[in-house]
């Protein structure tokens, strides 16, 4: 990766990708799980609320114009499905703070394999033909690394991980070419994964199942890095990090000096890392990246509260000590809304704060 060419993403205000569900959209998944309408007119209502979503995501100042995640019940679950060898089945809630999700899990029945007629490319398709002039269309998916939960890698097709490891990281490179192929030049990897790494009574977790949290650290790395070898030069490729985003709750907590060398070490262009409380530590291990880009989460998705501008410029001079300001940028610690339940907060509080962090952004870095 070549760290000092000018790319146009990621931009010094920009977001992870999903935002509130509107109620009419709500109504319509709805109906259709029930049988009351049919997949073309979900498909229809869908179509017409993504494009008032991207007409709202340019008045409030955002260059990176995502689809808001709004045909997708969980932002990982629905594509892990759709490749070949997987399958959405009953499983565990995961349990979160103080709530706990729907009763789903993605079950490996099969050897993991590219899927050329995966429905996200379609749903590409369609942002990126709507996207318009002057702005960029971003493509969410989760990271291959969220196959490694160990509700879904312990599973006789892989008794080896290894195994696993290498058929993610081809199915994730065909599919990442693909996207290229439509026109995508703005891929982010979601992994919530290497939370599980820094959390520690996850890692005790880990390391009593006979597993080295390190090596399984290091894992991480190597699949992202393997299915990233042939990345297109001109094709932005981020990863954000999180602690868990359901319902304004979370599960893990813990810094990243932990993993920070096996973070730092994926090929990527730029890291949206979570900083918007106490949970995520110190800015100390930035020092440990390689002049990457760092995209700070100092905006909370979880609470409809504006926060104080003056803090938040505080913290990216805090940061600053660590990674170049010309190297820092600013947007929320993770999407508004996961999984179709959503965060507890108003759609015009959502928008007050991405707002906020525009006009916040362009002041900073002018």
């Amino acid at each position: 990766m070549n760290s000092t060419k000018t790319r146009l993403a990621p931009f010094r205000a920009d977001h992870v990708g999903s935002f509130l569900r509107p109620q009419r959209l709500k109504d319509a998944r709805k109906k259709f799980n029930e049988g009351e309408i049919s997949q073309e007119e979900l498909t229809r209502t869908e179509d017409e609320e993504i494009l008032k979503l991207i007409a709202e995501e340019k008045t409030a100042g955002l260059k990176s114009i995502t689809d808001g995640e709004f045909r997708r019940a969980w932002w990982h679950f629905d594509f892990m499905q759709n490749l070949l060898g997987a399958e959405l089945t009953e499983g565990e809630p995961y349990a979160f703070h103080d709530v706990t999700t729907r009763s789903h899990i993605v079950k490996i029945n099969a050897p993991i394999r590219y899927n050329p007629q995966h429905p996200f490319f379609r749903h590409f398709t369609f942002l990126k033909e709507h996207t318009g002039e002057g702005f960029t269309a971003k493509q969410t998916i989760p990271s291959p690394n969220m196959f490694f939960n160990p509700k879904i890698r312990n599973t006789p097709v892989y008794p080896n991980l290894k195994d696993l490891a290498k058929d993610l990281s081809e199915a994730y490179r065909q599919t990442i070419r693909h996207f290229y192929d439509l026109g995508c030049r703005y891929l982010q990897l979601d992994d919530v994964f290497w939370a599980n790494l820094v959390d520690k009574k996850q890692r005790e977790n880990i390391s009593n199942e006979g597993t080295d949290p390190d090596r399984l650290a290091d894992l991480c790395t190597e699949v992202i890095n393997n299915a990233l070898a042939d990345k297109p030069e001109d094709m932005l490729i981020t990863m954000h990090v999180c602690r868990g985003n359901f319902h304004s709750s979370w599960i893990y907590s813990g810094g990243y000096d932990v993993i920070a060398d096996a973070l730092f070490a994926v090929n990527v262009d730029a890291f949206f890392l979570e900083y918007d409380d106490e949970r995520s530590g110190s800015f100390a291990p930035l020092a440990r990246s390689h002049e990457q880009n760092i995209v700070l989460g100092l905006i909370t998705s979880k609470t409809g509260t504006l926060e104080d501008p003056e803090n938040i410029r505080r913290r990216i001079r805090e940061a600053s000590e660590f990674v170049p300001l010309d190297h820092l940028f600013l947007s929320p610690q993770c999407g508004f809304s996961s999984t179709e339940e959503g965060n507890v907060l108003a759609e015009k509080e959502q928008w007050k704060k991405v707002k906020m962090m525009t006009q916040l952004a362009e002041e900073i870095w002018k």
